[in-house]
């Protein structure tokens, strides 16, 4: 590379000054010379990227890129790097680095400019797309599948208008993970950006313009990345870190990567939840992925370097006296082993704080007790050192946080129920000898047993679930039962979600609403009307919170659970639609309510009984529209159909809500089992459901279930319309006759 740009160094400076000494007559200086496309591929490597788009599940996209300028500033596709996802740039030497700001981006051209922080890096040359020629041989660089820095070389096909905007086409396969990958001539000068992959043919794609790029270098929009992100990001209202790390949130699960910067990689994330004053306790479950490092609970913490910690570490359990900056001022005041530890598993962590002593819990187990009182009061939260990565849930401060005893005569009836469930495997009073009489054939009972003891743990976490299932929709039921002004949609949503995820801590995230209440109270604009609120919420939401609709990610299960809605900021229109409603509920703002149109669930507001319906979609970003506006791009005819406009009840929200959730279950072509908790539950709401009656039915005589096909089939004929078609009501008594016979 060194060689290279030293010969366009010396060229330019002797065709300058061969410009400033020749008469006006003299002959231009001839273009670089050209190169093969193994000199291209050596010289170009240290200046290509692979971009790496990480988001709810781990890696969500992965594209290419190249350095535009020494100081860190690559340029890619708008698509590669999605929306409010956190991005890792890979340089050819294997170095991975963050991103911090988005410097630049455009929709419409589908480019985006990032920065880095990185000196010394390897510019590509940008050329002069507007002086390309049909047949100009050129290469393509990128990551295709993921598979970093790869090279092709074909021609210049010509130039096309795509949707009004003016492509390169060019005669060279464009994989996934190309996007974003520089097109070259053959002096390596970047002519566009790989873009898009035609449909008819694999050996053509097109490029956007390197014109269009330089538009974008010259007006910048930069957005750091501490407001491009939303996806994990902790609610800065509830939580403040110290000493770095990464810590993001997903799904209720918090997770800490990379060290600290503090000594032995500390890092520190507060609550700021108040603690009580006197006794109290904090608690949370953690897992670790490398049993060396540590992570668990701080406590009485100043914001800074004071602070006790409880956490494993090499598989013991520690408490720790934080009192300054570096181990020569921390004092460990226990370090003890526990067989109550379950190495890489989830521990339940607990702490009780008295004036006089600290008391430390694992799993329920009592392992240390200090009579440190050093610190006191302060805050509490989570802690990690070295490089392992934790995840923690569940995190809790109160008073007494202790798991309370069943009482004894519950606890016996409910045994009592569960052996009934699985029957008791057969055991054996023979002794380890007798056996050994016969090893071979003990071993193969023994196999047996084990292998019935298996199918019962089977059946009883099956039961299990089935139990919480059952819970979660009484729950549900009882909140729908209230009168529609008094049912608690939001409650009901994270309920719907908890159905899915026991784990969820509805309550917290009740409290997380109940925050965005207290940043809008008292604002002035929601107190002057209905239009002002409207704006307003739209500022809060969407511009000063990121909330946004899923586009790339759209099919995605976490959108229709709307506590990773509030936790990533992104979600269905339904979803949006559910929050942005119940914060105006909760705000007292009048006439806002969900409106379900055809294809698309939106907001819909008026100024006072008479105003004129106003539409908000909040999957674009609280985009107002009026009815004919969204009629237009939802309808052919442009008009909706009768009742569409009216608005919705929290019931028909919540099965609206449940429908997505079976159609994201078929769309992932998953189990025909893992469908039928959703029916349950749509029929647990609206028993006359006979669309899902009947999927109920046949999923249950597809899996073996016949007397539960039997009970829908039954309900569907004692349900059947007097003036439905005589031949479907002999097909459901042909079924039934069927049923009955298998």
């Amino acid at each position: 590379m060194k060689h290279i740009l030293l010969l366009f160094s010396v060229f330019s400076a002797c065709a300058v000054a061969s410009l400033n000494a020749a008469p006006k007559s003299a002959a231009k200086p001839k273009a670089p010379a050209a190169h093969t496309a193994a000199d291209l591929a050596e010289t170009i490597r240290p200046s290509l990227v692979k971009i790496t788009q990480l988001g709810r599940e781990g890696t969500d996209g992965i594209g290419s890129g190249f350095i535009v300028s020494d100081d860190g500033l690559i340029a890619t596709n708008l698509h590669v790097i999605g929306e409010a996802r956190r991005l890792q740039v890979e340089m050819h030497d294997g170095k991975t680095h963050d991103v911090t700001v988005v410097q630049a981006s455009d929709s419409h051209l589908d480019l985006a400019l990032l920065k880095i922080n990185a000196k010394g890096l390897k510019p590509l040359p940008l050329g002069d797309s507007s002086k390309v020629r049909q047949g100009d041989p050129i290469v393509a660089m990128g990551a295709p599948e993921g598979l970093a820095f790869s090279i092709v070389q074909g021609v210049l096909s010509a130039t096309r208008d795509i949707d009004g905007q003016e492509m390169l086409q060019v005669a060279v396969p464009i994989e996934k993970g190309n996007s974003g990958g520089p097109l070259l001539d053959m002096q390596g000068r970047v002519l566009g950006l790989l873009t898009l992959k035609s449909l008819k043919t694999e050996n053509l794609g097109f490029a956007m313009p390197v014109n269009e790029l330089k538009k974008l270098i010259e007006t910048p929009n930069p957005v750091p990345m501490s407001r491009w992100l939303t996806i994990g990001v902790l609610n800065s209202k509830l939580w403040k870190t110290h000493l770095g790390a990464q810590w993001t949130q997903h799904a209720g699960v918090i997770r800490s990567e990379f060290p600290g910067e503090g000594f032995g990689g500390r890092a520190l994330c507060l609550s700021t939840q108040k603690v009580p004053e006197g006794t109290f306790e904090v608690s949370t479950t953690v897992r670790l992925d490398d049993e060396s490092g540590a992570a668990g609970l701080t406590f009485c913490s100043d914001g800074g370097d004071k602070h006790y910690g409880f956490y494993p570490s090499g598989g013991k359990l520690r408490l720790t006296r934080f009192d300054g900056p570096d181990v020569y001022s921390w004092t460990i005041l226990a370090d003890v082993p526990s067989d109550a530890y379950k190495p890489e598993d989830w521990n339940a962590l607990r702490v009780r704080v008295e004036p006089e002593r600290i008391v430390c819990f694992v799993n329920g187990v009592q392992v240390i007790e200090s009579k440190d009182d050093g610190l006191r009061g302060g805050s509490a939260g989570l802690c990690k050192f070295r490089t392992t990565v934790a995840d923690f849930r569940n995190f809790r401060i109160g008073t007494d946080l202790a798991e309370k005893p069943l009482q004894p005569e519950l606890a016996s009836k409910l045994r009592s129920e569960v052996e009934q469930y699985i029957a008791a495997a057969a055991s054996s009073d023979k002794t380890l000898d007798g056996l050994l009489q016969n090893p071979a054939a003990a071993r193969r009972v023994l196999v047996e047993q084990r292998r019935k003891l298996e199918e019962d743990a089977t059946k009883l976490r099956e039961l299990e679930r089935e139990l919480h299932r059952r819970a979660m929709t009484k729950e549900i039921l009882a909140e729908l039962e209230k009168p529609e002004p008094e049912i608690n949609l939001l409650r009901c949503a994270l309920l719907l979600a908890r159905h899915d995820n026991p784990e969820i801590d509805v309550a917290s995230y009740l409290s997380a609403f109940k925050a965005m209440v207290a940043d809008l109270k008292d604002d002035p604009e929601i107190k002057k009307g209905t239009i002002p609120a409207v704006k307003r919420l739209n500022r809060y939401l969407f511009d000063e919170n990121g909330f946004h609709g899923s586009r790339g990610d759209y099919s995605n299960r976490s959108n229709s659970y709307l506590n990773e809605v509030i936790d990533d900021r992104e979600g269905l229109p339904i979803t949006l639609s559910v929050l942005y409603v119940e914060l105006a509920s909760a705000l007292g703002v009048q006439g806002v309510f969900g409106v379900p149109l055809p294809g698309k669930f939106m907001v819909g507001y008026r100024d006072g009984p008479e105003g004129e319906l106003q539409l908000i979609d909040v999957f674009e970003r609280g985009k107002l529209l009026t009815v004919e506006q969204a009629a237009m791009d939802l309808t052919d005819d442009g008009h909706f159909p009768e009742g569409a406009l009216a608005p919705t009840t929290k019931q028909a929200v919540l099965l609206r809500m449940l429908r997505n959730l079976m159609s994201s279950v078929f769309d992932d072509s998953r189990s025909l089992r893992e469908s039928l908790p959703y029916l349950n539950l749509v029929i647990a709401i609206d028993p006359k459901s006979a669309a899902e009656r009947l999927t109920r039915a046949q999923m249950r005589q597809r899996l073996g279930e016949k007397a539960g096909a039997r009970e829908d089939v039954n309900w569907l004929i004692d349900n059947f319309p007097e003036d439905g078609p005589p031949e479907l009501m002999q097909q459901l008594d042909r079924w039934m006759q069927s049923l009955r016979e298998e």
